[in-house]
């Protein structure tokens, strides 16, 4: 059978035409699977929390910060730091969830323990009528508690944060690791840590604050001095002193004192202040004394307890300790 000429170029036409279509067909799809699809757009998040550009990871997950959140956490060397600890990620396929919904599987190590984290996208437009538009469902950012006792300040993820009336609320991306600690001159607590894996906010962070041996031996330093002041008063009653000697008998020479033994210091919190424990110890008292009646001298050397009290006051630059005597 012959072919003309005019029907030859017809068919080429046409099989180019097919070929063309079908390799828009696959670019589409091609396109649909990768670029715009919903595990693309979960990558493009994990990304944006890596080089800690909050901007973009806050549209990327559609997310809202909750009202009164500090979102110290949310951007910069904080948010860093919070996710330097998601290794080993594994972006899964997306899951049908119905009503042009999916769920995407994402699967990592957070500080060395193997967990996952599942996003909802839906799909909400197409670009030039063949591309999917994907974005996350809309959520709210949660928030982590972080509470100290007699401080107004820590560090979080190396980041010092304000703490009104001692805890603040910060809102978090996820997955995320969050350390919190206070390290002062004079009180200290030791580092506290949680996880965020989804929208559920991790149990409270709580800062138990204690003495720093700087602050035990300022105490301890100005107790001491006080009483060695006492100690050199030459008279049975130290003035403003908690230790004295009470006899019947005359003075027959010099009187000497001395401390036995200073008082162990201990420190508590006490609603935002901070109390001295009781303290205790003991003084040596030497000298001789006449017997009223005989005229007699004796030698005596001997141990007197003392207790008193102490009104402790703490600035970031100074300690003052002011003893509490009652006679």
């Amino acid at each position: 059978m012959h072919i003309s000429p005019v029907m030859k170029v017809l068919a080429a036409w046409l099989l180019g035409l097919l070929l063309v279509g079908a390799a828009f067909i696959t670019t589409v799809s091609f396109m649909n699977g990768r670029l715009y699809s919903p595990e693309h757009q979960v990558d493009l998040y994990f990304d944006a929390l890596r080089d800690g550009d909050g901007g973009q990871a806050l549209g990327l997950l559609n997310a809202s910060v909750p009202e009164g959140s500090n979102p110290v956490l949310l951007d910069g060397e904080a948010l860093r730091t919070a996710s330097a600890a998601v290794e080993d990620v594994a972006i899964g396929e997306a899951r049908d969830a119905g009503a042009d919904r999916v769920e995407v599987p994402v699967t990592y190590t957070l500080d060395g323990a193997e967990t996952s984290t599942v996003f909802p996208l839906e799909r909400i437009d197409t670009e030039w009528g063949f591309f999917n538009v994907w974005r996350f469902e809309e959520s709210v950012l949660p928030v982590v508690q972080v509470t100290a006792r007699n401080t107004v300040e820590a560090a979080v993820n190396g980041t010092d944060v304000g703490l009104p009336g001692g805890t603040a609320g910060l809102a978090s991306f996820y997955p995320a690791s969050i350390t919190a600690q206070y390290d002062g001159q004079y009180f200290a607590a030791p580092v506290q840590h949680a996880v965020v894996t989804g929208q559920e906010p991790p149990p409270p962070l709580t800062l138990a604050t204690e003495a720093t041996p700087e602050l035990t031996q300022a105490i301890d330093d100005e107790l001491r001095a006080f009483l060695d002041g006492c100690a050199k008063q030459t008279v049975f009653q130290p003035t403003n002193c908690p230790f004295n000697y009470v006899t019947n008998e005359r003075l027959a020479g010099d009187i000497t004192w001395s401390i036995e033994e200073y008082p162990a210091v201990t420190i508590t919190p006490d609603g935002g202040d901070w109390l001295l424990a009781p303290l205790s110890g003991s003084a040596r008292i030497d000298t001789q004394l006449r017997d009223f009646f005989s005229g007699a001298v004796r030698d005596v050397s001997e141990t007197v307890p003392f207790e008193f009290e102490a009104d402790l006051t703490v600035t970031e630059d100074d300690v003052t300790v002011t003893p509490v005597v009652r006679y």
